[in-house]
Formats: structure tokens, C-alpha cells, sequence
């Protein structure tokens, strides 16, 4: 069943349109993030969906109700916002109760209510304490708490964990999965962090300049990026972009005279590589492209080693006990199933015929495989 359903929604703030022709449905029980850099138009969205904005054209419906001209509470939706919005002057217990009392929730059902929230998030011990007495992560869940007592069909997040520390920002992601899951709650979550969104969503709509830039699941765009910036967006560390070229013998690296990535022509055309595709090599060893480092960021049980290959800088992961030192001569080999062909010029993807299919053969530095179009 569909939970949220967003059909042609724009809106528009004088001559600018923070959100352009948005299409997307959200499933009952689903995690979908909007991801995107700022200024993208996630977060207007979410305002849409929420009802604190209206959309200048476009319809939203919820639960097969078109809910235009409804607040949020008669739209069935509660929000979560990145400020937390606490009120300083009342307990843990009252912020947590504050939407069901102005509703005039009887103070049994509430009471009870607030017994189940708080076990299910580890206030307990703090209900009667204020938002001043409590950590950036307490006051994260009591802000959390808020929102999932009123029991309300969808579960908006805005940026939830872009105020707290890295450490307690994992932790807690790990906590609202699991909570989602384990309620079976219908929650939008929109952040800026690709490790969020890769690490919660069932689906993930990646968003740039107000449009939908591609919508699927974490895997799809790490594995099948649609376009340069998907490709430059997902991934723990940016993806490698060569520009293509026509050699003798096919396709080369511009600016060099080979070898041959693949036998089709290249010109006009970028290859994509992962770091964690790419092989530091010995230069005797198996591979023909030779480069010098330049660079070694240790993060311990991996290390990122930046290459010259030529005039182009060209990123690696390995095992950070094996990191060559900088100013050594290394040989690059990947195999070329891992490679993305991208269009120079639109910045889209490219296959023979159609999203997802193959590419012509290549015939790489390790002469494997072919490449992912």
C-alpha cells in the first residue's frame, strides 16, 4: 500500500523553483531519504509533505487522501526537526506529551503512551528531568519520542543528527533503523550525509536543483550510478573520473597513447573508477599504468593513496599496513567490470541498449571482464 504519494509536486518562491516537477511514491513501513546537497530542494519537500508549506502546483495525498489545505495533525504526519524545538520550561515527560494534550488526549491513554515511548527509547530515567540537563542525544530522542507517540501513519525527519558528533550520529542512526523497523513506521528522513542514507533507507531519492536526480535502493546507485554526480555523491570516498580519448587500438586515457582500456571509441566519453576498485601494483606486476604517489591518507585498517597517472590525480584504497610510500613508482590494474562510461558532455550513463546493460568488451590493464553501463 502506498503510504505517501507525491505526483508532479513544484513549488516555486518568486522566479525560483526550490522544487520542480517531484514524483515519488513512498510504500507502507518504508525508510526513504531525500539526499542531496544544500540548496537541492529535500528539505522544501518535506515542508510540502508536512503541510507547513503548499505546493504551487502538484497534488500529495496520504493514505489515498489528497491533503491539501490540511495542517500537519489532520494530514496524519509528524515531524522531527533538526533544532530539536524543545520547550526549555517544561520536563522531558511534557515535551514528549505536549501534542497530545493540546489534542485533549484523556491523561490515562497518554500516560500509557508515554510508559510504551519512553521505554522504547531509554528515557525512563529522565521524564522528569529539563531539555538544559540533557545531552545533544537525550534531547535527539526526546524530539524522536515527540513525534512517534502521537502514532501518526508517517514520520518526517528533517537533518535529525546534523547537530551531534560523529560517534553518537552512528549510534543513533542505528537506533531510529531500528525503531523504524521494528514499529513498521513510515518515515521520510531527509539528510545531507550519503553514509545516512546509505546506511538506513530502504530507498534512496537523490535530489539537485529541485529535481529527482535518481530514486533506488542504496545499492542501485552505488552499483549503477545514473549519472556523474550520483557517482560523484555516493561513496565513502569520491569516485575517479578519466577522460576518455580514440587511440590505435580503442579507447585510451586523453592525453596518453594507451594502453587500450577498450576497443570501442572513447572520445567524448568518461570512465569512472571507485577507489576501492582500484589495485595498487607493483610496477612488474600485472599492470601497464604506471604512476607515482603523491599522497597517503592513514585511517587505519585502510589507507586512501592518491596516484599521478600523468597529469591526472587518481584515488586508491588499500590495506593501510600495505600503503606504498609517497614518491613511489606503483602500477594500477582494476578489473573492468568495475568500471562506469559516462557521456562527457550530458553527464549521463551510457549503454548500448538501455539502463543496466553491457557495454562493448574491454580490454583493461588486467584483460577481464567488461565494463558496467
Amino acid at each position: 500500500m502506498v503510504s505517501v504519494d507525491v505526483r508532479s509536486v513544484s513549488k516555486a518562491w518568486g522566479d525560483t523553483l526550490a522544487v520542480n516537477d517531484v514524483s515519488f511514491a513512498v510504500n507502507e513501513g518504508e525508510l526513504v531519504v531525500l539526499l542531496g546537497p544544500s540548496g537541492c530542494g529535500k528539505s522544501t519537500m518535506l515542508r510540502l509533505i508536512a503541510g507547513l508549506d503548499e505546493p504551487t502546483a502538484g497534488a500529495i495525498a496520504i493514505e489515498g487522501r489528497d491533503v491539501r489545505g490540511l495542517t500537519g495533525a489532520a494530514r496524519g504526519v509528524a515531524m522531527v526537526f533538526q533544532s530539536y524545538a524543545l520547550f526549555p520550561h517544561l520536563t522531558v515527560a511534557d515535551n514528549i506529551t505536549f501534542g497530545l494534550s493540546v489534542r485533549g488526549i484523556a491523561r490515562a491513554q497518554m500516560a500509557q503512551r508515554l510508559e510504551k515511548i519512553a521505554g522504547l527509547l531509554g528515557l525512563e530515567a529522565l521524564l522528569k528531568r529539563k531539555p538544559a540537563q540533557l545531552s545533544g542525544g537525550q534531547q535527539q530522542r526526546v524530539a524522536l519520542g515527540r513525534a512517534l507517540i502521537a502514532e501518526a501513519p508517517v514520520c518526517l525527519l528533517d537533518e535529525p543528527l546534523s547537530n551531534l558528533d560523529a560517534q553518537l550520529r552512528q549510534d543513533l542512526r542505528r537506533e531510529i533503523r531500528a525503531l523504524q523497523q521494528r514499529l513498521s513506521i513510515t518515515m521520510i528522513y531527509v539528510t545531507h550525509d550519503q553514509t545516512e542514507a546509505m546506511s538506513m533507507a530502504d530507498r534512496v531519492i537523490l535530489m539537485r536543483g529541485g529535481r529527482i536526480e535518481q530514486n533506488g535502493r542504496p545499492a542501485d546507485l552505488y552499483e549503477c550510478p545514473a549519472s556523474l554526480f550520483t557517482a560523484r555523491f555516493i561513496g565513502g570516498a569520491p569516485m575517479n573520473f578519466l577522460d576518455l580519448d580514440d587511440g590505435p587500438h580503442g579507447a585510451v586515457i586523453a592525453g596518453t597513447t594507451g594502453p587500450a582500456l577498450f576497443t570501442a571509441s572513447g572520445r567524448g566519453r568518461v570512465l569512472g573508477l571507485r577507489p576501492e576498485d582500484v589495485t595498487v601494483d607493483s610496477v612488474s606486476g600485472r599492470s601497464r599504468l604506471h604512476a607515482t604517489v603523491t599522497a597517503v591518507e592513514y585511517l587505519g585498517a585502510e589507507a586512501l593513496v592518491t596516484c599521478m597517472l600523468g597529469e591526472r590525480a587518481l584515488l586508491a584504497r588499500t590495506r593501510g599496513d600495505s600503503a606504498p610510500p609517497v614518491g613511489a613508482a606503483v602500477g594500477l590494474v582494476w578489473d573492468a567490470a568495475a568500471g562506469h562510461l559516462f557521456d562527457a558532455t550530458s553527464g549521463r550513463r551510457l549503454s548500448e541498449t538501455g539502463a543496466g546493460s553491457l557495454s562493448p568488451q574491454l580490454h583493461t590493464v588486467s584483460n577481464q571482464g567488461s565494463i558496467r553501463a
